[in-house]
């Protein structure tokens, strides 16, 4: 009887994980179903090729010159920050077929970088590019 007894002992100290595997299998597909995805945001950004002439793309191309003080420059100019999008329509209908290549400074903050774009994209040039100093 005293066997019995022991090998009844051993079977009750026993845990069964089957329950709490369910129970874990149950709260993973309640946080996947109910996780949000979050697209996030961007700018879309073209950059011009290295292999062609900087000398034909500055004659073809409006140039916005953002310095290190964030002051905007467009053919040499000092540019209001107000002024930009007017003076790039101006050289857009001088030359339709032009895009705006924009070449910030390492320096300079990203927001005036934003602005030119915003405005080049308000005067009805879609095609903006970036380039590096």
């Amino acid at each position: 009887m005293r066997r019995v007894l022991g090998i009844q002992q051993k079977e009750e100290g026993e845990i069964d994980l089957t329950p709490m595997l369910d129970v874990v299998f149950i709260m993973l597909i309640f946080f996947i179903v109910t996780a949000t995805f979050v697209k996030e945001m961007g700018l879309d950004v073209n950059t011009p090729d290295k292999n062609q002439n900087v000398k034909d793309a500055d004659k073809q191309s409006i140039v916005v010159q953002v310095t290190s003080r964030d002051r905007i420059r467009i053919r040499g100019r000092d540019i209001d920050f107000r002024a930009v999008r007017a003076n790039i329509e101006r050289l857009h209908a001088e030359n339709p077929e032009a895009p705006v290549v924009i070449q910030p400074h390492p320096e300079s903050k990203t927001e005036i970088m934003i602005h030119v774009m915003d405005s080049a994209r308000q005067a009805g040039v879609f095609n903006v590019s970036i380039a590096a100093t």
